[in-house]
């Protein structure tokens, strides 16, 4: 086993394709696939599902790649400090719902990132692809939330796929809209007050489970209903609709500007936002750093219990 197999692995386990591994790599498809093959053959493990769709890590995979990061980390260090190599590559991938608090976290990572080269990945998808990512490792972290219609469904999701979930803050809902609309005056609003506009939410894709919506009481009917794929497109309608969605009630003016305005919503409920990790993997250095921007951005608008 040599470092150079172990980059070609990781790699690989990151990018969730072959062809994807190797580009990134500089190196051919089936040089790629024949090292990788010859690892696991070497260490008598299947370390890959291969699929028509790409590659997703084996239970074993998954444990390896623990491992072959912490070896890979501590290479490079020994490079640059008795070598005085270039700092390595920095990699980290975040999936997350479309909250603007994981975006700004992410914008704070990256500038303070002392790397000369790094790749970044920042998803803002479904809840069951957020998942999925952090499950396969395709992301280290996932940034979603619980409340008490979806948590036993989503534990038992954890469970079954040996995912830690780490709160972050609870949050009272809020409702998201225009500061034009007429609901944006009031000091908090009634379910009631909400009947003649719009219901806008995340659409869910194939997976559209009541449990995996992003916004709290899914399973309520409601008369007028939009569904989106995007942020940007949910604040559009919020603004040309007198829409509304039903969130956490942080609202960045940064990204969001000043035409967006959060409003108490009186129900007895509540959303825990934290974030997911798979159990068996030691979070990289560039992870933590996420995670820390992460912390101290929410600190700005909810006390936490850290």
């Amino acid at each position: 086993m040599t470092l150079l197999q172990l980059k070609y692995f990781i790699q690989a386990a990151t990018s969730g394709s072959i062809n994807k591994a190797s580009e990134v790599l500089y190196i051919s498809q089936p040089g790629l696939s024949s090292a990788l093959k010859e690892l696991e053959a070497e260490l008598g493990l299947e370390l890959f599902k291969r699929t028509p769709k790409g590659i997703t890590l084996t239970e074993d995979g998954v444990e390896f790649l623990g491992y072959a990061r912490q070896v890979s980390e501590q290479a490079s260090l020994l490079e640059q400090r008795y070598l005085s190599k270039k700092p390595s590559r920095r990699l980290c991938s975040i999936s997350t719902q479309h909250y603007a608090f994981a975006v700004n976290a992410f914008v704070n990572m990256v500038k303070k990132t002392n790397a000369t080269e790094y790749e970044f990945t920042l998803r803002e998808t479904r809840t069951y692809e957020i998942i999925e990512d952090v499950k396969t490792l395709r992301s280290e972290l996932g940034i979603l939330y619980l409340n008490p219609f979806n948590r036993k469904v989503l534990e038992k999701i954890f469970w079954e796929n040996s995912l830690s979930f780490h709160p972050l803050f609870t949050a009272k809902p809020h409702i998201f809209v225009s500061s034009t609309n007429p609901l944006a005056s009031k000091d908090h609003v009634e379910l009631q007050d909400l009947e003649d506009y719009p219901c806008l939410s995340f659409e869910q894709g194939e997976n559209n489970s009541f449990y995996f919506s992003e916004e709290i009481l899914s399973a309520e009917r409601r008369r007028k209903s939009v569904k989106v794929t995007d942020r940007a497109t949910i604040f559009n309608l919020m603004i040309g609709l007198d829409g509304y969605t039903i969130s956490t009630g942080i609202v960045s003016a940064d990204l969001n500007g000043e035409n967006i305005v959060a409003v108490p919503l009186s129900i007895e409920d509540q959303m825990e936002v934290g974030w997911l990790s798979h159990s068996s993997i030691q979070l990289t250095k560039q992870a933590e750093l996420y995670l820390e921007e992460l912390k101290s951005v929410i600190s700005e608008y909810v006390a936490l219990d850290l």
